[in-house]
């Protein structure tokens, strides 16, 4: 059953969700478990991984009262821990292995905790509002469990869970990987972003553009884009939506055939874990008619005929067939705006329109989308055409000799080599730079807890046990991490390597000078 039959083992990873304000009476400990994977451990079992969990955390804010326990190393297993919310926990064990293959970096897996709570909240609010509106926990825990079930779907690789290890050491969970477009593209982009934003008439509107998997523009805040950007490269892009094709994005895992497999899986597990839920909550605040959205389940996207994408993921009007248009809630605004997307080709438009300048609901939106047929039609077919032709393909961004990680903290934007190229690397040289980046992530996170606003230039060179120079180099809130396999044996060669990199490709940011 569940997951079980994934071969999922539960010893090999545990995830759970939990409230520290709950269930502190005697006979009331379960109130306070809102999601565990796997779901058919004993409820004994569940209890004594949150209990060693809660205890973890009271004893670290002992002597951190401000930032509490991140990261617990035992013998056998890693503790990772993110508090999404005041006092709504995140933790997941991870299993050690003898094995190099699960050498994990724990800042990458804290990212996946961060991850699945944005989306969540991005499409429910967050986990305290939805208790306080509903405070037996029922409603919560019927939407958290299919969520997060959909969400790990993605990490299945054939039967097996396959979380970011070694191997993903030169990608960056929550960042945004843009599109480099030259000046005649950047006035059509602006200029249609203005037709889009005028389709609602006087309604202040946000609208995001797509060009394969890389964003194009954004006029929502940081935190939305990276959600959104997530979201659209997940379920959404044109690689999202076409059934067997590859996607050369660290956000998509394994091959479409795991896909389908994964969703058929996980799908089971769902209803099982909703099921044991279920069978131990009997509050008489339970309505069994709310209807739970699963935004992430996959195959639930489709093109309409008029270009715009369309999902019954949302259900339908009451007494209609008509299906209910997608909405979000926005992080910044906490506004609640419909999700409309249109496609032309490689190009994807996501408009989001406030919920409450929309009067008549779908016969609204229905008139919006009309407007964005008759007047940016034109526009979305010269950009597009602009796009593509400036478009270098899946290795535009590949720099022949080096595999490489560019990061823009400030702006939370990301460039790497194409996966395909960082396939290439020998397991020594990812073995070693997933340490060199364990040793960054220490350093800023020491710097975080120290109070220090501005982080401490690093520029640090490894010789690898292969003889690649594995390279690490951080200032003024950018990094750059990069691996040299085919390079000269001298120290000098490998800085003069990052020399050139940085005034080519970072405008001198790198460079000594």
């Amino acid at each position: 059953m569940g997951l079980a039959s994934a071969n999922t083992s539960s010893e090999g990873m545990q995830l759970c969700v939990f409230d520290l304000r709950r269930g502190q009476l005697e006979g009331q400990e379960l109130d306070k478990i809102l999601f565990f994977f796997p779901a058919d451990l004993p409820f004994s079992t569940q209890l004594s991984v949150i209990g060693l969990s809660e205890g973890l955390i009271t004893f670290t804010r002992i002597f951190s009262p401000e930032a509490a326990c991140e990261v617990i190393e035992a013998e056998r297993h890693s503790h990772v821990f993110y508090e999404a919310e005041p006092d709504i926990w995140m933790v997941m064990v991870v299993e050690k292995s003898k094995g190099l293959e699960v050498i994990w970096r724990i800042d990458a897996l804290r990212e996946v905790l961060k991850e699945v709570h944005s989306l969540f909240m991005m499409f429910n609010g967050s986990i305290r509002a939805m208790l306080e509106r509903e405070p037996s926990g029922g409603v919560i825990r019927s939407h958290l469990y299919p969520f997060i079930m959909d969400y790990m779907s993605d990490f299945l690789v054939g039967k097996k869970l396959q979380l970011p290890s070694f191997r993903d050491c030169l990608t960056e969970r929550g960042t945004v990987q843009m599109l480099t477009v030259g000046r005649e593209a950047a006035i059509e982009v602006q200029s249609l972003v203005r037709v889009l934003e005028s389709c609602a008439g006087t309604t202040p509107c946000h609208s995001l553009i797509f060009f394969q998997d890389l964003l194009v523009s954004t006029t929502v805040s940081p935190d939305d884009t990276i959600n959104l950007f997530t979201y659209a490269v997940l379920r959404l892009t044109p690689r999202a939506l076409s059934s067997g094709a590859s996607s050369w994005s660290y956000l998509r895992k394994g091959s479409t055939a795991s896909h389908v497999a994964a969703g058929s899986t996980l799908a089971q597990s769902a209803s099982v874990s909703e099921h044991l839920y279920r069978s131990h909550d009997n509050s008489p605040g339970r309505d069994d008619s709310y209807h739970v959205k699963r935004p992430l389940q996959h195959d639930k996207w489709a093109k309409g005929k008029d270009g715009f994408l369309v999902t019954d993921i949302w259900g339908a009007e009451i007494g209609s067939s008509v299906t209910v248009s997608p909405t979000i809630w926005l992080r910044q605004t906490e506004e609640r705006v419909y999700l409309c997307a249109y496609q032309y080709k490689g190009l994807t438009l996501i408009l989001l329109i406030p919920v409450s300048s929309i009067l008549n609901g779908e016969q609204g939106v229905s008139l919006v989308k009309q407007q964005v047929l008759e007047n940016a039609s034109l526009k979305m077919l010269k950009v597009e055409e602009k796009l593509s032709k400036g478009w270098g393909g899946e290795n535009a961004y590949h720099v022949s000799g080096y595999r490489y990680l560019l990061v823009d903290d400030d702006r939370n934007i990301s460039r790497a080599s194409p996966p395909v190229k960082v396939t290439t690397l020998t397991k020594e040289s990812l073995l070693a730079m997933n340490k060199l980046r364990e040793e960054v992530d220490l350093e800023k996170s020491r710097a975080k807890r120290n109070g220090v606003d501005q982080e401490k230039d690093l520029e640090i060179c490894i010789r690898a046990k292969n003889n690649a120079w594995v390279i690490a180099h951080t200032t003024r809130g950018k990094e750059l991490y990069m691996v040299l396999e085919k390079a000269n044996e001298t120290l000098l060669y490998a800085s003069d390597a990052v020399e050139k990199f940085s005034n080519r490709y970072c405008g001198g940011t790198f460079s000594l000078d």
